[in-house]
């Protein structure tokens, strides 16, 4: 007998008294705003210029923690408490801070959760992509203005930097090294001088105090873009590994996906750990190219197979749980999203998969489920053949 299906918690129409409608995706400062309160309300450690807490605060609000009027601070990353410690003690130095990582170590999250935190304004971010000019780090023009006044103040259309400069606030660069080198050096008079020359109207805009560059990196971009000698020097590097254990990753999985699951209005159950545990070993064992218990040679797909990736895997299994199944997520649920996130190159993907499925998953007698799960797709067609389209 299927048992019934858990109900749907009903979306808000409106979030807040104003009748602003339901966001998909607030912003730290936005979704955390009550935590950031309390904090600022117990803080009476020494904070730098401009700063709206404290560095051991803002390493609280990261970490998690107990606060003495009994406020419970949620965590925002899992991980070494040192190395946040470090990327923390950097920006309050007149150092800039360079988050490097692989996909899906939480780089972008970190940036963003410490902007909030110290500035209360994560939304000062340049993205760093082949197309972006210099104007996204500088400053740019608003034509009609400039061709019908010449060049003013009131044209000067300022970048998310030169904004942070005259704030005192935290600038977020997404991606530096996707960027091109002379868009990157326009970072190094900004990171060393602390101005921003504009010589169109024979002026600069200096830094308030309080103002840093937090930015983000892809260690597998190395060598696209690679940052100069001048430019990496302005920088503090912290890279962010990707979870030391399984029992970590799998903690920052079920985290993650009970703060979506909220946001898409699905079930208030947090997934199965068991399932969670499925999907993070079968990711961690095909990025090691072993088995965890160190007896199996495997061979390694072209996906990057991060923790981000299994939080969708995990996401999109719920979703179909919900809505097409008994409420409970199990192993049809997470069988396509797995194939998804394991077969990005078809002519060589699909090979790793099934020697994976065969000789790992067919064998583990606890994970007979998900086996049958993934040979009905791959009979169904949903696996392409070597070389196939």
């Amino acid at each position: 007998m299927t048992a019934p299906a858990t109900p749907l918690r009903a979306a808000p129409a409106d979030s807040s008294p104003t009748g602003s409608p339901h966001l998909l995706r607030p912003h730290a400062e936005q979704a955390y705003a009550d935590e950031l309160a309390a904090l600022a309300a117990a803080d009476t450690r020494q904070r730098p210029p401009s700063w709206r807490l404290s560095p051991w605060a803002v390493v609280t609000y990261l970490l998690g923690g107990e606060l003495d009027d009994g406020t419970v601070v949620s965590a925002k990353y899992i991980g070494s408490r040192r190395l946040v410690e470090v990327a923390v003690a950097t920006l309050a130095t007149d150092r800039a801070l360079l988050l490097l990582g692989s996909p899906g170590t939480a780089k972008t999250w970190l940036s963003e959760h410490l902007a909030a935190a110290i500035s209360g304004d994560s939304t000062l971010v340049v993205q760093g992509t082949a197309g972006t000019s210099e104007d996204a780090v500088r400053y740019g023009w608003n034509y009609a203005r400039l061709i019908a006044e010449g060049p003013s103040p009131a044209a000067l259309v300022p970048s998310p930097v030169m904004r942070a400069m005259t704030t005192g606030s935290v600038a977020r660069v997404e991606e530096l090294t996707r960027m091109g080198a002379e868009v990157q050096d326009a970072l190094i008079t900004v990171l060393s001088e602390k101005t921003l020359p504009i010589p169109e109207l024979s002026s600069e805009v200096q830094a308030v105090a309080g103002f840093t560059v937090i930015a983000t990196a892809n260690d597998r971009d190395r060598g696209v873009n690679e940052m100069s000698s001048a430019l990496r020097r302005r920088f503090n590097t912290v890279v962010l590994p990707l979870p030391a254990s399984e029992d970590a990753e799998v903690e920052i999985v079920t985290r993650r996906v009970a703060e979506i699951g909220r946001s898409l209005a699905l079930p208030d159950e947090p997934p199965p750990v068991d399932e969670v545990r499925r999907v993070v070993r079968i990711f961690r064992e095909l990025r090691a190219g072993v088995t965890g218990d160190g007896r199996t040679t495997l061979k390694s797909p072209t996906a990057t197979l991060s923790t981000a990736e299994a939080i969708s895997v995990i996401t999109g299994g719920m979703t179909l749980a919900t809505h097409f199944g008994d409420g409970r997520l199990g192993a049809e649920d997470i069988a396509a999203g797995l194939l998804g996130a394991v077969i990005k190159d078809p002519s060589t993907d699909p090979v790793v998969w099934r020697e994976y499925l065969e000789g790992v998953v067919r064998d583990r007698a606890s994970w007979a489920d998900l086996y049958r799960a993934c040979r009905d797709l791959e009979e169904d067609g949903a696996l392409a053949s070597p070389g196939g389209a």
